[in-house]
């Protein structure tokens, strides 16, 4: 069921217990939520490599920022490294994760011979390319992200050191001291809060009138379209619950953008069995969401959790459709297997 977003009202305490003798409660389910596209890739890259090569199939990092999602494909098969050095020399492929790497990774798996897939998302590729035409063009970038996120490692690992500097707030923004002011460009860290970034950009436009940014948003669809749905629904309940990982960056996002406009109660939570019961005594409306990186079937657990303990009502509140899909890496399309 879509629910129409202006005939939600806040939520109100009912009188009365529902039909089953629990309180009643009414779960509106943010939509678009989940996997995006880019994560749906890089998954489906590791099951296909797993399915061609035969196990195992080390992966370098998390394939994405999910615990749940790691820990299945550890039983599938998958051997996740931090470093390439973990990986023997042993024939089977060394996957990149869907953040990207830095351009001295796949150059250090070249020399020593190894198999590699890169399941970097291709709108972080964008990202990529954009700061390589920058420095090519004679231009110091300025990367808006956060420091030690993959992402951004991989990022600034795309030129040569120097040449890219991370800024991560205003502060930093006041404190850039460039060689040259009047040649720079900009771009971003894809999972980033829109409404963080907008307001960092409009201060390095205001410093640096003639900074040059990205034709398109380096935001991804799937983190600008997450956020504007709990911006929708926070509001309208008691309590909104992000389903996601600590250490996912977007997941994170939203639990902040509901902060933000206003939810007394946000938790993120990757599991049902982490749910904090006490915080959550006396709602009668509940926001869910799930960030890019946590699986439908983890929504589904954290319904059915309050099910047990509520008479449960659920509506959809949707946004905007989805229809973005990213094709395999061209050696595991099943033409090119063949």
């Amino acid at each position: 069921m879509t629910a129409d977003i202006a005939s939600l009202a806040p939520a109100q305490s009912p009188s009365g217990e529902g039909t089953t003798g629990k309180p009643p409660l009414e779960i509106l389910l943010c939509a678009p939520r989940g996997f995006c596209a880019g994560v749906v890739r890089a998954i489906d890259v590791v099951e296909r490599a797993l399915a061609l090569y035969g196990p195992p199939v080390y992966v370098r990092h998390e394939i994405v920022h999910n615990k749940y999602v790691v820990e299945s494909l550890k039983r599938k098969g998958a051997v996740f490294v931090r470093e390439l050095d973990e990986v023997p020399d042993s024939g089977a492929p060394v996957i990149f994760s869907a953040h990207g790497v830095a351009k001295t990774v796949p150059a250090n798996a070249d020399s020593r011979g190894l198999t590699t897939i890169d399941a970097t998302c291709p709108l972080v590729t964008k990202v990529h390319r954009e700061a390589e035409i920058h420095h090519k063009r004679g231009r110091h970038v300025l990367l808006v992200g956060h420091s030690g996120h993959p992402e951004v490692v991989g990022t600034m690992g795309q030129l040569p050191k120097g040449s890219i500097t991370l800024v991560e707030d205003l502060d930093q923004i006041q404190a850039l001291t460039p060689e040259n002011p009047d040649n720079l460009a900009w771009v971003t860290q894809t999972t980033l809060s829109v409404d963080d970034t907008r307001h960092i950009v409009e201060a390095l436009k205001k410093k640096f009138p003639n900074i040059t940014g990205p034709h398109k948003d380096d935001i991804c669809y799937a983190t600008t379209n997450r956020q504007e749905a709990v911006k929708q629904v926070a509001p309208l309940v008691d309590a909104l619950i992000v389903v996601g990982s600590s250490n996912s960056s977007n997941s994170q996002r939203l639990r902040e953008v509901a902060e933000r406009v206003g939810c007394p109660i946000t938790r993120l939570v990757l599991r049902a069995e982490e749910i904090d019961w006490p915080a959550f005594e006396g709602i009668r409306k509940l926001g869910l969401t799930a960030g890019a990186s946590a699986p439908e079937v983890l929504v589904e657990e954290i319904i059915e959790a309050f099910a047990a303990r509520y008479d449960v009502i659920v509506d959809t509140v949707s946004t905007v459709v989805e229809d973005m899909v990213f094709p395999l890496p061209r050696e595991l399309r099943s033409e090119a297997a063949e």
